[in-house]
């Protein structure tokens, strides 16, 4: 634990702040006429990115659910579909707002062929970049003021008309006449009064859809551009906050075992080149058990009394609720041995963050926690090494962001970085980190390597 003369942090750091890669994230907005190729040219766009955290949110998932009466009508072809009216602006706004703010959101589902909305939901988090197309996509000014481009695709009339027609009839069940009945007596007029005028917003009209590969290029270049300039703000805030807290030092928060025997002894073959991969597995697992346990001490407990086998009554304490972990991936794989043998059925989720090797940005690219993970008491998570601190930042920002308040996260690691483990703690203040060993900022990884073998 840090010693007395270490002193707390002061209010100016508790004033740092972290936002995430996906915070302010851009959003495309896609519009035009029903057939027009929205979908396909989205598609399109997201394959020439070839990035993980672009995605497609369609509008017709915020179609508003229909009464009874409406509802029998719309299997008629007798309901206007097409109008603003009909769809939930409200609710998309409120989550175009979450998802810009970087939090975790849930999109509803609707289903065409029973024209209303699912109970279940669609979980997003952490997208970098949205495509949001639809028919009305241009249409609210609120929706305007948060897209960052706006396209309006083009077609011909009676080529919107067939694709329409083929859609309908094998994705959600309508029959020929009843799509045609629908596009003359809902479709066109909406078209006419709502659809067609969007293209005086729109920054770029892309005629033949996703035929066209120059107004595609244009755009997959642009938000590339746009990418690059929001990582390098991201590396250079990551830059500052280092800068801020070099003179800061630790709160109790941070549990230091160094110094101590059993962890110089350990440490010691662990850091030694001749020690054999067999030797360095066993000590390391030795280590994070050790690890685990000290971070146990940090749990929350209450008073709980037994009856002996020899007859006697005891107090002692059991579990205030439940201790899970996250792994940090690929290495906080190597510490689910320790993990283990501590806490035989600790629920574990993963985390998959790796810094990009031409920026050295910290990417989210894979996510899986438990969905009652807020109320877990205690949430550990586990990587055996933080140099720079930017992966444990985003790792803790994304269990805040899923719910789990910051007093119940630990942060276990074997080395810590001092200007890393600093930024971390000025930043979420609240967390606990239990480390085996401070290092130089900047230290390569080479634990998981020695580990795993490869």
């Amino acid at each position: 634990m840090a010693s007395p003369s270490q002193g707390s942090v002061t209010s100016e750091v508790q004033d740092a702040h972290y936002s995430p890669p996906w915070a302010d994230m851009s959003i495309i907005g896609v519009a035009g006429s029903s057939g027009s190729g929205k979908t396909s040219l989205a598609v399109e766009i997201v394959e020439s990115l070839n990035l993980p955290w672009v995605i497609i949110l369609s509008i017709d998932s915020f179609y508003k659910s229909l009464t009874p009466e409406e509802n029998a009508l719309a299997h008629q072809n007798n309901y206007d579909l097409d109008s603003p009216s009909s769809i939930d602006f409200d609710l998309l706004v409120e989550k175009l707002h979450d998802l810009k703010q970087g939090k975790r959101t849930d999109i509803p589902i609707y289903s065409f062929q029973q024209h209303q909305r699912l109970d279940k939901t669609l979980s997003i988090y952490s997208p970098h970049v949205i495509i949001l197309e639809g028919i009305l996509a241009l249409n609210d000014p609120r929706v305007l003021d948060l897209l960052d481009m706006k396209i309006y695709v083009e077609a011909d009339a009676d080529l919107c008309l067939s694709r329409r027609i083929v859609r309908d009839v094998r994705e959600r069940g309508r029959t020929i006449e009843g799509v045609i009945k629908q596009w003359f007596k809902y479709v066109k007029p909406v078209f006419q009064r709502y659809v067609e005028p969007q293209r005086e917003v729109a920054d770029l009209i892309v005629p033949r859809g996703m035929q066209n590969k120059m107004a595609i290029q244009m755009i997959v270049n642009q938000l590339r551009q746009t990418l690059k300039e929001k990582s390098f703000k991201h590396n250079a805030a990551l830059e500052r906050l280092g800068q801020q807290v070099d003179d800061y030092t630790l709160s109790e928060n941070a549990i230091i075992l160094e110094g101590k025997p059993q962890i110089t002894g350990v440490s010691t073959i662990l850091r030694n080149p001749v020690t054999s991969q067999v030797d360095f597995i066993f000590y390391f697992d030795r280590l994070t058990a050790l690890l685990i346990e000290k971070a146990l001490d940090c749990h929350n407990y209450v008073s709980s009394e037994v009856t002996t086998t020899q007859g006697y009554k005891y107090t002692g304490l059991k579990s205030a609720g439940k201790v899970s972990a996250v792994v940090i991936l690929r290495g906080g794989s190597c510490m689910e041995t320790g993990l283990k043998r501590t806490i035989p059925d600790c629920l574990t989720g993963r985390l998959l963050i790796q810094s990009n090797y031409r920026s050295g940005e910290p990417e989210l690219h894979y996510l899986k926690l438990f969905p009652d993970i807020a109320e877990h008491e205690t949430v550990m998570l586990l990587d055996p090494q933080m140099s720079s601190g930017g992966a444990a930042l985003m790792a803790v920002k994304i269990l805040v962001d899923h719910g789990v308040a910051e007093k119940k996260i630990i942060f276990v690691t074997c080395l810590a970085g001092r200007r890393g483990l600093k930024r971390l703690m000025t930043v979420f203040p609240k967390i606990k980190v239990v480390a085996a060993n401070l290092t130089e900022d900047g230290a390569k990884r080479w634990v998981e390597e020695r580990y795993l073998g490869c």
